[in-house]
């Protein structure tokens, strides 16, 4: 059972000063960082997500711009693959499902930017394609969002997104406990 671990969207729009900030965004790359580090000590394969929006209209992770570049928190290192993605599904019209298939992999820790978006079609895809999953919860962000004519704060955005994965996809841990609890 190989296990990789899978960052999406850890991009420099989504930090401060980028076109689209996220609520705790240094932090949660940090929590990334960390878990990346752990899968490169024990020499476990890490892919790398990014977007690029094609869309009319967008207005971040613009093709060519500094804010779609992978943060220097996590920046990819040598042999880790890195995935262009257009949509929020990771696998959608890119390479990823046969990449971790060659790669022999049967395990996901997934971490990434935004809870509520990217993250979530991530890990409910990955699930349905077969691979277990464990979320981050710390490597993790996302921002608030509007509902209703209300304000939903990304605190609460990041904990109904997350416990509605955990209640049906997959368990949502710390970075922290990722070893014991994901058999590191």
């Amino acid at each position: 059972m190989q296990t990789a671990l899978l960052l999406i969207d850890l991009q420099n729009d989504y930090f401060p000063g980028g076109r689209m900030e996220l609520v705790g965004s240094p932090q949660a790359s940090a929590r990334a960082a960390r878990a990346l580090e752990l899968f490169r000590e024990r020499g476990l394969p890490v892919f790398h997500v990014r977007h690029e929006a094609l869309n009319e209209g967008a207005t971040f992770f613009l093709p060519g711009t500094p804010g779609a570049d992978i943060h220097a928190s996590v920046l990819p290192g040598d042999g880790e693959l890195v995935v262009t993605k257009h949509y929020p599904n990771s696998f959608r019209e890119t390479d990823l499902l046969e990449l971790l298939r060659a790669a022999g992999v049967t395990r996901l820790a997934v971490a990434g930017m935004m809870t509520h978006m990217c993250l979530d079609a991530g890990v409910r895809a990955a699930v349905d394609l077969g691979f277990e999953c464990a979320v981050l919860s710390d490597a993790s962000a996302t921002r608030d969002l509007e509902f209703s004519g209300r304000t939903i704060p990304a605190a609460q955005v990041h904990g109904a997104f997350l416990a509605a994965l955990q209640a049906a996809y997959a368990p949502v841990m710390t970075v922290d406990e990722l070893p014991s609890r994901f058999g590191l």
